[in-house]
């Protein structure tokens, strides 16, 4: 039996796959590496039902990109599932494995923050550094979202936009600075105001806000692809998503060719293992 699990630091989704299929899933509290320790993730992983005899462990997360932290996902899995082989994964292949299978492509993930990779087929080839929502992480709902906010508060934003705003969340100058500078995950703070941006997406202000962001996210990690940009660049995340045709335009107007554009890995997961 095959054991999936796709995991952010939300949530972590299981599913476990016999050779008709999906046979359970279950999801459970989200597992990072770099914010928990050992005993904190098996006893999210101890929270599991009785999933059988486990033979394999495809584990995809945040945060597992570097061999120190998935030793630490590795040796909890096997606390838990001593007889199975575990290879732990990055969420970025994760997303490669997702929405470009077996075949070649640039693979992307759009959420809170963003990522992207060039993908043989099988593994990460290259990979530009995202770098987080400070120096990086381009067309990610965090970017946006403190590009929203910078606007508001140096006044440049339209004023029916900073009136619409504050209407809908009651912070003042002081909360946000606060959230942005002193309190935890400044990044999904600064993230949810997509939601704020989604629902204004027909100002012509907001609509460039999200096409720029877009735009700067191909110039400055797409294109360093170089002579890849020709294969097809899918997308995974809820930003990518929900404001794909935006995202359409910009790959339109840069003559970049779009692929799959999916909110979540999981479902291409089943299907790259099952075919596997």
């Amino acid at each position: 039996m095959i054991l999936i699990a796709e995991s952010g630091s939300t949530k972590t989704d299981w599913v476990l796959l016999g050779s008709k299929g999906v046979t359970k899933r279950q999801q459970t509290l989200g597992i990072n590496p770099y914010h928990q320790n050992t005993s904190s993730i098996i006893k999210i992983i101890s929270s599991l039902d009785d999933f059988g005899s486990v033979t394999q462990i495809f584990f995809y997360g945040a945060g597992c990109a570097v061999d120190d932290k998935k030793k630490i996902i590795k040796d909890s899995l096997l606390q838990i599932f001593p007889d199975a082989n575990c290879e732990i994964n990055s969420d970025v292949l994760a997303a490669a494995r997702s929405v470009c299978g077996k075949e070649k492509g640039i693979a992307c993930i759009i959420g809170t923050g963003s990522n992207s990779c060039l993908y043989d087929g099988e593994n990460i080839e290259h990979n530009v550094p995202p770098l987080g929502y400070i120096l990086g992480d381009e067309g990610s709902g965090a970017v946006m979202g403190k590009k929203l906010l910078a606007d508001i508060l140096k006044n440049i934003a339209p004023a029916e936009i900073k009136s619409a705003f504050y209407q809908k969340y009651n912070l003042e100058y002081a909360d946000i600075i606060n959230k942005v500078y002193k309190e935890e995950a400044p990044s999904r703070f600064l993230a949810q105001f997509t939601v704020f941006l989604s629902e204004n997406i027909q100002s012509p202000y907001i609509s460039e806000l999200v096409k720029n962001s877009f735009g700067e996210f191909f110039e400055r990690n797409i294109k360093q692809y170089n002579n890849h940009i020709n294969l097809p660049i899918h997308f995974i995340g809820s930003i990518a998503y929900y404001f794909k045709n935006e995202l359409e335009m910009v790959a339109a107007k840069t003559g970049l060719r779009l692929g799959k554009i999916e909110q979540s890995p999981l479902e291409g997961l089943i299907q790259y293992h099952l075919g596997k």
